[in-house]
């Protein structure tokens, strides 16, 4: 599968989650994806959220790896 493809597949599913992140005052922004592995941006709210690493790890990653096959990890960095 392209680089492209995986990458769509990872906008796509992003915007399925986008909305709930946003009812809680955050927002999430992809950054890259290499491999497997897809780096994002947590904004708003989810900056100093003490649960944005759950939210991330148990709600996004698991999210993305049913949907997107090749992905294993979510990662995010400071906006």
């Amino acid at each position: 599968m392209s680089q492209a493809t995986i990458e769509d597949q990872v906008r796509a599913a992003l915007e399925l989650i986008r909305p709930a992140i946003q009812m809680d005052g955050g927002d999430i922004r992809l950054e890259s994806v290499q491999g497997g592995k897809v780096t994002v941006s947590l904004l708003g709210v989810c900056e100093t959220c003490p649960i944005s690493p759950v939210t991330l790890k148990q709600g996004v990653e698991r999210i993305l790896r049913d949907r997107v096959p090749g992905i294993t990890e979510v990662e995010a960095v400071e906006a």
